[in-house]
């Protein structure tokens, strides 16, 4: 991303096109988590029990899943799909771990593991809304710093654009709208 002012720009401009319901789609997208984290659940109940019951759920979970996963993931090129399935699993994976740790008393690795657990939920949504592309995601997201000034026109500090993906999707996604 060249700028800044791109990132915001992209994320106003998906906004405002109403490309996708940013609010139903945050809902939808942990509902996603959850039927991700079943199929887990009755892979294992089924090696654990050889049950083959659990095997005919984990397909019907599978088959809901993915019809829901088109609602959320219109349009996408090549492996976007999986990698958007795979950061929705593995931000509910890392998120769940971190309750694990708060449980334990660990508040600081548990905050830690919540603030990856949000980047991943960022970036599925920054591929899903196109406000990052995936073959400069790399570039974009981890090699990229914003130079911000303070109001004295001063160079204040350098964030990443991760950090500044994070804040934007934070604000565009509000799951109290009705």
């Amino acid at each position: 991303m060249d700028n800044y002012k791109t990132l915001i720009d992209k994320v106003e401009k998906v906004k405002a096109e109403k490309k996708i319901d940013l609010s139903s789609g945050e809902d939808l997208s942990i509902g996603v988590m959850n039927l991700i984290a079943i199929e887990e659940h009755l892979f294992f109940t089924y090696n654990k029990t050889n049950n083959k019951e659990y095997i005919n759920l984990l397909d019907e979970i599978r088959r809901m899943r993915i019809e829901l996963m088109k609602d959320l993931i219109k349009d996408y090129e090549g492996e976007i799909y999986c990698i958007g399935k795979h950061l929705l699993a593995a931000s509910m994976r890392v998120m769940e771990v971190g309750t694990k740790e708060l449980k334990k008393g660990n508040k600081p690795k548990a905050i830690d593991l919540f603030e990856k657990s949000y980047k991943l939920y960022s970036l599925f949504w920054g591929l899903n809304t196109n406000i990052i592309k995936m073959p400069n995601a790399k570039t974009q997201m981890l090699n990229e710093n914003l130079e911000l000034i303070n109001d004295k026109n001063n160079k204040a500090t350098k964030v990443s654009v991760f950090s500044k993906l994070n804040d934007f999707i934070q604000k565009a996604l509000d799951c109290c709208r009705e």
